[in-house]
């Protein structure tokens, strides 16, 4: 008996509602084992290949690359097993995967309610299920309202019942307008209010005709400066960057910024870092600026551990351990995907993971587990060839430094002169219970060690 089954979008974060398709990976036809990738999906904190619950033919893809799905819709239908008939399947539960395959601990399979009632998904469980209530409708009569239908205008041959309703609606205070996007652009344009304008279109839909002629009788009310559309790009705020744009602005509304900034000469760890690339053991291996800043960074917080914290109304959580995020551009937005760990990590363990971090954060590969539970963060802005800025910083953190452009600069060295490299560092911290003797100390062993790299050797 033939088996079809349908696999639904879950939950792929951490309570997400919705992911864009990215691509698919398969088409029908199609026959997949069981969790092979099936779908490339974006969600708001990264793009995501999901694995098939299944093994089987696909037989019907239920969405479109570029189309937003709603977690819990269907997104794929699987025959599990072809040749066997068009008999319906049983009723059977939507996921036939073990549970180890997919990540949802205590047993539970995709799309299934686990512990506590919640739905099992890729990472975790999604939201509570519960029993939605609403105060009861009061039906309210509607108010007679006596309308009378203007002649149709010259250009149109008849007007329709459809249209006839509009203008009722219309006058009732509806103010639903029967419109395609283009014309409501164009009405825009013109200046033209739709809910005046009476549609002549199929069902009382408002044309572009209708619009002009709108424009043309009435009153002189056009923009002072006309608008070019083939002359705009509009990028729809969604996934990635709907996401950083939230966690932005909760930072910067709820935690008090405090930034401070330290110039220096950082001759020495220039020097230090060609040593550095000929060494054995970083072959193989990109060795930059940022890899020296990172190392005194986590000396600096070894020394400061206040710093690599998380502020709540109750309490202050101190972490004796460091997540260290590298804020990464990439096409979809900025990610913060952290290192898990740092502090652990020899020189060169620490050059080869921000290398891989940076190679994935490039490919839209960064999964929504290397972007959770960062502790502190640097944006290295010096790669744009700026020299500093004032960071925000990164939600559930309390601190967050800007590493800008090194530079050949005039410095005074003993007295005379002379050709230096020369950076800026620009440290936000949380105000809340990060004061600025503590802010103060930490921007300082941080510069002490990149301006005196020997001291990394008696600090670390």
């Amino acid at each position: 008996m033939s088996r079809v089954r349908d696999f639904k979008l879950p939950d792929l974060g951490e309570g997400l509602t919705e992911g864009e398709i990215l691509q698919w990976l398969v088409k029908v036809g199609d026959t997949v084992t069981l969790n092979q990738p099936i779908v490339e999906v974006e969600t708001a904190k990264a793009a995501v290949e999901v694995p098939s619950p299944f093994a089987g033919v696909v037989t019907a893809l239920h969405a479109e690359a570029g189309q937003t799905v709603d977690v819990g819709a269907v997104l794929i239908t699987f025959d599990t097993d072809p040749g066997a008939g068009d008999l319906p399947a049983p009723e059977e539960p939507a996921a036939t995967a073990t549970a180890d395959a997919f990540g949802p601990e205590h047993g539970a399979l995709i799309g299934e309610v686990g512990p506590g009632g919640r739905t099992a998904t890729l990472v975790g469980y999604g939201p509570k299920t519960g029993t939605a209530t609403r105060r009861p409708r009061v039906d309210v009569p509607a108010p007679t309202v006596s309308v009378e239908v203007p002649p149709p205008p010259a250009t149109a041959a008849r007007v329709s019942a459809a249209a006839v309703g509009q203008a009722a609606a219309q006058s009732a205070g509806d103010v639903t307008v029967l419109a395609k996007p283009p014309v409501r652009k164009l009405a825009k344009e013109l200046g033209v209010d739709l809910t005046s304008v009476l549609g002549t279109g199929e069902g009382g839909v408002i044309t572009r005709a209708d619009v002009e002629a709108a424009a043309g009788s009435a009153p002189a009310a056009r923009p002072a400066v006309a608008l070019d559309a083939n002359r705009e790009r509009r990028i729809p705020v969604k996934g990635v960057r709907k996401m950083m744009a939230q966690a932005m602005a909760e930072s910067a509304f709820t935690a008090p910024h405090v930034t401070e900034f330290l110039t220096l000469d950082v001759t020495p760890s220039m020097e230090l870092l060609q040593t550095l690339k000929a060494m054995p053991d970083f072959e193989g291996v990109k060795v930059t600026p940022l890899l020296l800043v990172a190392k005194a960074l986590l000396i600096a917080v070894k020394r400061n551990p206040e710093v690599n914290s998380t502020f709540t109304d109750e309490e202050v959580v101190v972490k004796d351990y460091v997540h260290l995020g590298i804020a990464a551009a990439t096409p979809r937005g900025l990610v913060v995907p952290n290192i898990k760990d740092a502090d652990r990590l020899s020189l060169p363990e620490l050059a080869r993971a921000l290398q891989e971090l940076a190679e994935t954060a490039r490919a839209g590969r960064t999964s929504p587990a290397d972007m959770q539970n960062g502790t502190i963060t640097i944006t290295n802005v010096g790669v744009f060839g700026v020299d500093t800025g004032t960071p925000i910083i990164n939600p559930g953190e309390s601190a967050i430094l800007a590493f800008g452009a090194v530079r050949p600069t005039p410095w005074v060295v003993d007295g005379e002169v002379r050709v230096r490299q020369v950076t800026t560092l620009a440290l936000s911290f949380d105000h809340r219970h990060v004061d600025g003797q503590l802010g103060s100390q930490f921007l300082a062993d941080l510069g002490r060690v990149l301006a005196e790299p020997a001291t990394a050797l008696v600090w670390g």
